[in-house]
């Protein structure tokens, strides 16, 4: 029995070995160059590829700037993955390099290093000839030759464009003249003023508050909007009524400004508890009651009914003999 088990164990190993191996033999490193001669200077491909099974992964050599001393990298290109068309499950994963040298002579390029499975598989090193510039020492060393001077003047240039000078002239002529027939013509039609009725900021703000209240904003859990509108309302009305800057002002500054007003200190109740509830709702994020809403309106159209100018008639006559 002992000697069956020993002979189970080493079939397996033997098995393994022989798999590992014909695995590490279906992968393949390569690396190959475009060209291997170039001009001092010039540029050749250097392509990396490895050929290995699907379910593997294989790390690439890391390289940066330069192969070397003298070959360095102008540009990494993107990563490429082929499957092998007689075999799916082998696929082909490849990189290029352009790469360039700057120094004459046999350059070496050396083995890469992959990682395949914690195991490294090398590819053979390359030979990079590098050609230098053939220079013709039979001949004298001349200076660059400096630009020459051109002139051109401003005839020149008038000669060489006349007719488009012809052209914008012509255009400005006729843009200049259709305009001053317009402004005489215009000039001279009688313009119609018309005098629009003045309206009453008590009318006003009486009909954008019905107008609020039947949006009925509060009942659809919209409180937050319905006191903006309210006190925007009510602020226009201040505005024209009392001649202060109500919409640009806070609450207390409204307050102060009506100090030395003809106004009730009933009404005056009116306009703090409209004006304090609408500071909670928008910055102290508070839920009035129902109750509470209702009664802000109440209280703005009574106020706006309290406090109406009652000189309104002449203010419109003086208005409209002013226009």
């Amino acid at each position: 029995m002992k000697q069956y088990f020993n002979f189970s164990w080493c079939l397996i190993l033997c098995l393994a070995c022989f798999t590992y191996k014909g695995n590490a033999q279906d992968i393949k490193v390569e690396a190959k160059l475009d060209e291997s001669t170039i001009v001092l200077g010039d540029q050749t491909i250097l392509r990396l590829s490895a050929q290995l099974p699907v379910n593997e992964k294989v790390s690439f050599p890391v390289l940066t700037d330069t192969i070397s001393s003298k070959i360095q990298i102008v540009e990494a290109g993107k990563t490429d993955t082929i499957t092998d068309k007689n075999n799916p499950k082998v696929v082909t994963i490849s990189r290029q390099y352009t790469i360039t040298s700057f120094d004459a002579g046999l350059q070496a390029i050396p083995a890469f290093l992959f990682e395949v499975n914690s195991k490294s598989f090398k590819t053979d090193p390359l030979p990079l000839q590098v050609t230098s510039v053939a220079v013709d020492t039979t001949k004298a060393v001349y200076d660059i030759k400096q630009p020459l001077a051109v002139k051109y003047s401003f005839l020149d240039w008038l000669r060489d464009h006349w007719h488009w000078v012809v052209l914008s002239l012509v255009l400005i002529l006729l843009v200049a003249g259709v305009s001053y027939y317009l402004w005489q013509k215009r000039r001279n039609k009688p313009v119609a003023v018309e005098i629009k009725p003045l309206v009453p900021a008590d009318v006003t703000a009486l009909k954008k508050l019905a107008g609020l209240r039947d949006k009925k904003l509060w009942q659809q859990e919209e409180v937050k909007q319905y006191h903006i509108e309210l006190t925007d309302i009510l602020r226009e009305y201040l505005e024209k009524r009392y001649r202060i800057q109500a919409l640009e002002q806070t609450s207390e500054e409204i307050f102060a400004g009506l100090r030395h007003m003809e106004i009730t200190d009933q009404n005056r109740a009116k306009l703090r508890q409209i004006l304090m509830l609408a500071d909670l709702v928008k910055f102290a994020k508070g839920k009035p009651l129902d109750v509470e809403n209702e009664q802000s309106i109440e209280n703005a159209i009574s106020f706006v009914t309290d406090t109406k100018e009652t000189n309104q008639l002449p203010d419109n006559k003086a208005q409209n003999e002013t226009v």
